[in-house]
């Protein structure tokens, strides 16, 4: 084999390794993001909330002694010809208890629009105390013309958060929503908002 066709194949081979490569990079930096959604729902890190399926038992409530938290809700828009905020500003919780919040959207707009929501805690340090049960965020919700709709998020505060030295004295919560448009939605244009009638009961 001449050195030339051996130089030749070694460049192929190279330049195969390096395609290879960046689309691994590509695939990596589209799974980054879910990725990092999941880790920071089952760490609480950076203010996120954490994903429950149950509340704490009644008993482990009552022996709080009625301890209790403020919960202020925000609303906000970016990029989508919606008006959307929560139906109530505050509300005073029992720690440990479930509760349920509701946010209103409405279109302005002339054709249906789609968007989706993500949240975040402050402080920070609540974040893995914080637990929804049910939510609207992250699925993509379209609105027609004119359309309001109110969507509930359920919660509650898990009782562990008065054992944290850096979170035991917080007293006010605040969840923020934020809808981003959706310009290619994968979903049939509807609302993906947790009914009522679904919400589990105590």
């Amino acid at each position: 084999m001449s050195a030339a066709a051996s130089s030749s194949r070694s460049q192929l081979r190279t330049g195969l390794i390096a395609a290879a490569v960046a689309l691994g990079m590509v695939g990596v930096a589209y799974a980054a993001v879910p990725l990092y959604r999941v880790f920071c729902q089952v760490t609480g890190f950076g203010g996120t909330t954490m994903r429950a399926t149950s509340v704490p038992s009644d008993d482990s409530v009552r022996a709080l002694n009625g301890r209790t938290i403020k919960v202020r809700f925000d609303g906000n828009v970016r990029g989508l010809p919606w008006n959307f905020a929560p139906t109530a500003q505050s509300v005073e919780i029992r720690i440990g208890e479930q509760n349920m919040a509701f946010y209103r959207a409405s279109s302005g707009w002339k054709t249906a629009t789609t968007g989706a929501a993500t949240f975040n805690v402050s402080p920070a340090s609540a974040g893995k105390y914080f637990a929804k049960i049910q939510c609207f965020c992250f699925n993509e919700q379209t609105l027609n013309p004119g359309q309001s709709v109110e969507m509930p998020v359920v919660f509650y505060v898990d009782p562990a958060i008065l054992d944290d030295p850096d979170a035991k004295n917080i007293d006010e919560i605040t969840l923020s929503y934020t809808f981003f448009p959706i310009a290619e939605p994968t979903k049939a244009p509807r609302i993906y908002a947790t009914g009522q009638a679904a919400i589990p009961k105590r």
